[in-house]
């Protein structure tokens, strides 16, 4: 069942950084426009340093949107930093008696991750995307929609002009689709990152140095973190400045070829204008020899 209808309540939290009123503005329109009612949480503009207000405002705000029985999806309304402060304070028990999806990416990825370990919930990773003139990505807000709105599966379309589809390898793997942003995945280890195991693994990057990339990728390889994943499914890898002969795609080359399974890179899925909304948690094939990448509901 599609996690949204017409007529349903939604509400916008800051876990993370603070986020350009515009431009929620502009995202309370485009879900009105699909027939759903909105709310924005008493501090989604709070400033607090780098933050978007105090640890505990930030996580009254989630908490309250996640128990609230009248609110179906929480969107976050911006990642950046911050959410990994107080995934560890979701208020999961509650939770478990009525599931909802926390839809965002980046930081947000960290409490997708910890929704999941906890207590299987599924969650969107995704947002509203923009183009350089702040208008949004009418590719971007559709596969959002579909993502949340319709019982048809979702399929990703790989892109030999995102550069990760040099990655691409072939055969076809079946599972769970786990993961989202690579620092999150790394900031995870340990606590808050569930079993991969059996997972179709999503990594996407933006603006790490190629040392802080390198180091996430050997943290997460040498804990025995992706040990049994089925297949990896790699989306825009940007901003991380080759230095010589090393760059992104060779640190990922190098550190996943042990693994031995499917690699499908080249997915419009991360940071960009036109970014794909997946979700996590769902039963999805990799298949690298069609280079697609298919959701089941």
């Amino acid at each position: 069942m599609p996690f949204l209808k017409a007529g349903d309540l939604v509400r916008f939290v800051s876990p993370a950084s603070r986020p350009d009123p515009a431009g929620v503005a502009r995202g309370v329109e485009a879900l009105e426009s699909w027939g759903l009612r909105v709310e924005v949480a008493p501090h989604a503009f709070d400033k607090h340093g780098y933050l978007a207000g105090t640890d505990g405002d930030r996580l009254d705000d989630l908490a309250r949107a996640l128990l609230d029985p009248a609110v179906r999806a929480v969107f976050a309304t911006r990642g950046g930093k911050g959410s990994y402060r107080i995934a560890d304070r979701l208020p999961v028990e509650a939770m478990k008696r009525d599931p909802k999806p926390i839809v965002g990416f980046s930081d947000i990825t960290i409490l997708l991750l910890e929704a999941w370990r906890t207590i299987g919930a599924a969650g969107v990773h995704g947002a509203f995307s923009s183009h350089g003139d702040g208008a949004w990505s009418t590719v971007s807000e559709q596969s959002l929609r579909h993502a949340l709105m319709s019982d048809a599966p979702v399929a990703i379309e790989a892109s030999p002009d995102v550069a990760s589809a040099d990655l691409t390898t072939s055969g076809s793997a079946r599972g769970p689709l786990l993961g989202g942003n690579l620092d999150m995945l790394a900031t995870a280890a340990g606590w808050a990152l569930p079993s991969l195991r059996g997972a179709v693994l999503l990594i996407e990057s933006v603006g790490l140095a190629i040392g802080h990339f390198d180091r996430c990728l050997t943290m997460l390889v040498r804990g025995g973190h992706f040990d049994g994943v089925a297949g990896v499914a790699v989306g825009r890898i940007d901003g991380t400045p080759a230095n010589g002969p090393i760059d992104a795609l060779w640190l990922l080359r190098d550190h996943l070829a042990r693994f031995d399974v499917p690699i499908l890179g080249g997915l419009p899925i991360g940071h960009g204008a036109d970014a794909r909304s997946v979700v996590i948690g769902a039963q999805t094939t990799l298949d690298a020899d069609r280079g697609r990448l298919l959701q089941h509901r």
